[in-house]
């Protein structure tokens, strides 16, 4: 494992790189204090959080490596992302998505160009706060990228999806089926098919492994063919993860 650190004026970020492919994040405040730990990786949807609500700030702005990306202010009425923002920035193709609550930001099917430092400036009428995060995506091949994202297997055999992360206890894990609730990872606790829909469609074939957030599905039957989304929270960050589901019968 290879691992590398940067420091910023109020985040300091290690990547760390596994010889499995997996990226991790650790990023923490100037003080040592609220430390961090995802995922991040190419063909992910992240989402970058701002802690606040909109209709309680002046006005909301992301700038990527310096230049502006998007911006919001508080009645909604000068709202812009990428090329919208800045005529000379199209970089990001339609993939930011700005959320009109809480001004956070989603960078949707990252890449590896999307690696670098995004600037968060919040500007109210009592202060003005900066934060800035920096964002490293661990590229794979399109063979790669789809062998883990798209598993097919024979009726009757188990498949893994495998979130490529190191769980950690301030990081909350949530895995929908076709938009049905299955499984849920919390601090210590784990949570497999609460739902009555899902207990009568997977009947006890589902299993957590509670260290890496990995979902197994036992003696699979075509009914479990379908998307599986994958969605790990934490207090700065958000990460989509889509696996495609096949069984043949």
């Amino acid at each position: 494992m290879f691992c590398r650190k940067t420091i910023s004026k109020h985040f300091s970020v290690v990547y760390c790189c596994s010889a499995h492919n997996e990226l991790f994040i650790s990023s923490s405040g100037a003080s040592g204090a609220d430390t961090v730990e995802v995922s991040v990786m190419k063909g992910d949807s992240v989402t970058l959080n701002t802690g606040v609500k909109t209709n309680q700030q002046d006005r909301i702005r992301w700038y990527y490596n310096g230049i502006r990306i998007a911006q919001i202010n508080r009645d909604q009425s000068n709202i812009c992302t990428d090329v919208q923002c800045n005529e000379d920035t199209e970089r990001f193709r339609d993939r930011l998505k700005l959320d009109h609550q809480t001004g956070s930001l989603t960078i949707m099917n990252i890449t590896n160009t999307d690696s670098g430092d995004y600037q968060l400036r919040i500007t109210s009428s009592s202060s003005d706060t900066e934060k800035t995060l920096s964002v490293s995506v661990h590229g794979v091949s399109a063979a790669e990228l789809e062998e883990m994202k798209r598993k097919s297997v024979m009726e009757g055999e188990s498949v893994t999806l495998v979130p490529g992360l190191r769980r950690k206890p301030n990081c909350m894990m949530t895995v929908h089926f076709n938009d049905i609730f299955i499984a849920e990872i919390s601090r210590d606790q784990s949570k497999i098919c609460t739902d009555v829909q899902c207990k009568e469609r997977f009947r006890d074939r589902l299993k957590l492994d509670h260290q890496t957030g990995s979902l197994t599905i036992m003696n699979t039957t075509t009914e479990d063919s379908g998307e599986y989304k994958l969605q790990i929270n934490s207090s700065r960050f958000s990460i989509f993860k889509t696996f495609s589901v096949s069984v043949t019968g």
